[in-house]
């Protein structure tokens, strides 16, 4: 609901305004001037009252929509601009839907050159259809309904699936196709490494489910099926080189399954978890309530044995898993069948694999928690359960079923005590709390004096300031370049468009240790203008000096800390411990004598493994529900998720190497 809301309509040669207050208008439709233009502007304001944390539009969520949009709607021409720091883009996309699959598998390998089109109208519903297989194996379908996302499909996708299965055998069983292609395929087999847009305009859609994500109109499986059952068999009988790459892969899909029927018999078994259980593997909790059970898929046999001893035996089941689970990202349904530690999984949690054997009401454990090490392994094993559970049991991440476990990554003992710490920043805070009951703080050549809570507050803005300067330098955006951006307020893109302003960042960095390059514009705005800057001593660390840098999440965070701490940045400080004075000749090493002052009389352990912690602190830090930490998976972008999973997990090389380049400075702490 917006509190406030104005609509400007131009047309017929004037320009039409009225204003609308929580839903309600405030006035009739008033003429306010003259256009020979055409359009609709729409300036709203959010009501607090319904949205009540703090309302930051995401300028990426919006793109992501906007681009869809000009997918959806080939030819229309869309520009969107974040005044807030000057990013923007246009989108437009002459061949619509074929662009958007394109776009889709633009991180894959195709089996056919081109997407396949399918367009018509009956009975006023129009049908768009583009689909293109590729080298994997899972089905990505993306559904709309008058540019409506139906993230859980309707009977547009019922028709579109059935016309397809029916056209591949159809096609199969021709005079013209091989014997050994001749096959009769089902929905799985023609599915398999597919992906689609459907595309559907309907005068009057009816919904479906309390997120209203499904389209119930029944004529449109009729309209959708006829002319994609047309269309399609046209298209295979004139691009027979396409059609016999398509059945070659259908035809692969339903041997393989034909190998993974016996395999698949296990993942029914119903004794498949009591067998785990004998064997050994699973260490089953006493509850018979799944909702009350959970099961902790724990990183190898050390922090198995560690989870056994100490968890409540209650409700938490532990499931040791031995080294790195199949990528099941590059690997057909009968060879994830063939994994010893998948099959573990699929029997422990009773739910069956797939589409069509997945069945969410026989899950054993309404809470599946993967539990791995924070170092690199730990991670990698994490990624590949979760790219397991998303491609092969995706309603357990879309009711909320699986968690991530936080374990502690540092310990501070200090006498018989202890105290674990999640991160960085948990355990700063604790530093700065005993600071301020041991010291007081002075600024030199100033009557300022800070101490007990004050003296935190300050310490963690600095220490967060800290944070976001040295993840600037990283990307080569350095101290003096920064505090000249930030005493400028240089908050958008759009003033690196005066040069002048460009000039006189360069004269201020000259005066420092770097190598500048000449002015120039900018190459990819080509409104405004850049130059290149690197240390003297470091001529192969270059960054690029223009107006990516307001773009820059983390740039902008500073923009906020800034004037909270721009006083707190000159000059340096005299600490006064209970014990004796010290000096700080700045900011940055008032923070490194804080923390060190703290530390004194304590160890701190930094945790790489689980296996490090006994059971009881295991226990106490990670398993306990009353203390522990726990993170839940979500999907909030179906589209952004299945792109990640495919760059990171996929066959392609080049996309996964772009991915690490682009935000290897993004790394804040890696552990090899």
């Amino acid at each position: 609901m917006s509190m406030l809301t104005t609509a400007e309509v131009k047309r017929e040669g004037h320009i039409h305004r009225q204003s609308y207050e929580f839903g309600i208008r405030t006035g009739d439709v008033t003429v306010v001037g003259d256009s020979d233009q055409t359009g609709t502007k729409i300036t709203f304001k959010p009501d607090p009252q319904i949205f009540t944390e703090t309302l930051i539009f995401k300028y990426e969520t919006i793109q992501n929509r906007i681009r869809e949009l000009a997918f959806l709607n080939r030819n229309i021409r869309i520009s969107l601009k974040d005044e807030r720091n000057g990013a923007e883009d246009e989108f437009h996309f002459e061949g619509g839907i074929n662009e958007y699959v394109t776009y889709l598998n633009r991180n894959r390998t195709p089996v056919h050159p081109h997407p396949i089109v399918i367009e018509g109208e009956k009975d006023g519903v129009q049908v768009e259809v583009a689909f293109q297989y590729y080298t994997g194996y899972s089905e990505r379908l993306f559904s709309y309904v008058n540019n409506i996302f139906t993230r859980e499909g309707g009977t547009h996708v019922t028709g579109f699936r059935g016309a397809l299965t029916k056209c591949i055998n159809r096609y199969a069983n021709d005079d013209v196709v091989p014997k050994n292609l001749r096959e009769k395929m089902e929905g799985d087999d023609v599915r398999e490494g597919i992906t689609c847009v459907i595309s559907v305009r309907v005068p009057n859609p009816q919904f479906e489910g309390q997120t209203k994500t499904k389209l119930g109109n029944s004529e449109v499986k009729a309209v959708v099926e006829s002319i994609c059952n047309e269309k399609l068999a046209i298209y295979l009988e004139q691009n027979p080189q396409d059609a016999k790459l398509i059945l070659s892969k259908v035809v692969d899909a339903l041997r393989a399954r034909e190998a993974a029927r016996k395999a698949k018999e296990l993942s029914r078994k119903k004794g498949g978890g009591l067998d785990l259980l004998m064997a050994g593997k699973l260490a089953e909790c006493q509850s018979k309530i799944p909702a009350e059970r959970e099961i902790f898929l724990v990183e190898g046999d050390s922090a198995g044995g560690s989870a056994k001893q100490g968890r409540d035996r209650a409700f938490q089941a532990i499931l040791p898993l031995r080294g790195k689970i199949m990528n099941v990202e590059k690997a057909r349904y009968d060879k994830i069948l063939s994994s010893e530690e998948i099959k573990q999984m699929i029997a422990a949690l009773g739910t069956g694999i797939g589409k069509d054997d997945f069945d969410h009401a026989h899950l054993r454990y309404h809470k599946v928690i993967i539990m791995t090490d924070a170092d690199v392994d730990g991670a990698h094993i994490r990624t590949l359960l979760l790219t397991f559970f998303y491609r092969q049991m995706l309603p357990l991440v879309e009711n909320g079923n699986v968690y991530i476990a936080q374990p502690p990554l540092y310990r501070l003992g200090r006498g018989k005590k202890e105290q674990y710490f999640a991160d960085d920043d948990h355990l700063n805070g604790f530093l700065f709390e005993q600071a301020s009951t041991m010291m007081t703080v002075r600024p030199e050549a100033t009557d300022l004096e800070f101490e007990g809570p004050r003296l935190v507050e300050i310490l963690r803005k600095l220490s967060g300031y800290l944070k976001i300067v040295r993840y600037l330098e990283r990307m080569g955006i350095w101290d003096d370049m920064t505090n000249f951006l930030l005493d400028h307020e240089v908050v958008s893109a759009d003033q690196f468009a005066d040069e002048d302003f460009v000039t006189r960042l360069k004269e201020h960095l000259s005066g420092k240790d770097f190598i500048l390059g000449p002015i120039r514009p900018c190459r990819w705005k080509p409104s405004c203008y850049e130059f290149d800057a690197a240390f003297k001593d470091k001529a192969h660390l270059r960054v690029t000096v223009g107006p990516q840098i307001p773009l820059i999440p983390e740039y902008h965070s500073l923009l906020s800390v800034y004037p909270q701490v721009k006083d707190l940045l000159t000059g340096g400080y005299v600490i006064d411990n209970k014990s004796q004075q010290l000096a700080a000749a700045n900011w940055q090493e008032l923070l490194e004598i804080v923390r060190k002052e703290s530390f004194k009389g304590s160890t701190l352990q930094r945790y790489k493994g689980l296996g490090e912690m006994n059971p009881i602190q295991l226990w106490d830090t990670t398993m306990d529900p009353e203390r522990r930490i726990l993170l839940k998976v979500r999907i909030e972008d179906a589209e952004k998720a299945d792109d990640i999973f495919t760059t990171l997990m996929g066959d392609k090389v080049e996309p996964r190497r772009d991915f690490i380049q682009n935000h290897a400075m993004e790394v804040s702490d890696l552990d090899i």
